[in-house]
């Protein structure tokens, strides 16, 4: 079972599209150029204008982007955004269940944290902390660094005719509502 579903990689990945877009993206178009359930990427985006990670505007033009730089939005603010602050492990205190203990585990038996729940705590730390010091930029970096120079000109140009569709669509309606 995994820990973060796929809320968290559709968001950080349609967050990648926006790192250094200027203009607003619209949540249906970060969907479809990925491929990925448009009502669920609808549905995920507002939790991260909720939590101050995403700026939203309305209109032809509008959409999401990046409420700070890059460089300053963790990895770590975006899954908490997304998937609530969860633990790891759920300690359950077998430790005192010993059939032994007749229902009256000793002292040295439970004192202190459980070596287990232990292991567990430093294990959430450390990822916790991996993510903390993980930006958008960073990871915005490592894909930058895997793709061809003109796929991200690319990509601009099929958001950029996107918004040129949405505009073209909405001066259709005008002039049908016009003759009605």
């Amino acid at each position: 079972m995994a820990l973060y579903g796929a809320s968290t990689e559709y968001v950080l990945h349609s967050l990648l599209w926006l790192v250094d877009n200027p203009e607003p993206v619209s949540s249906l178009d970060l969907a479809e150029l990925q491929d990925i359930p448009a009502a669920f990427v609808a549905k995920q985006l507002p939790k991260l204008e909720k939590a101050g990670l995403l700026i939203a505007s309305e209109g032809l033009r509008g959409g999401y982007r990046l409420a700070n730089p890059a460089d300053e939005i963790s990895v770590l603010a975006v899954v908490d955004a997304v998937e609530g602050r969860k633990s790891l492990f759920n300690c359950q205190e077998i430790r005192g269940r010993c059939v032994l203990f007749d229902q009256q585990p000793p002292r040295w038996a439970t004192q202190g944290v459980c070596g287990i729940h232990g292991v567990m705590l430093r294990a959430e730390q450390a990822m916790r902390q991996e993510l903390s010091q993980t930006s958008l930029a960073d990871l915005a970096r490592s894909v930058r660094d895997k793709a061809p120079s003109p796929f991200f000109g690319e990509a601009q140009s099929w958001f950029d005719g996107r918004v040129q569709t949405r505009r073209t669509s909405k001066v259709r309606q005008r002039k049908r509502s016009d003759v009605s």
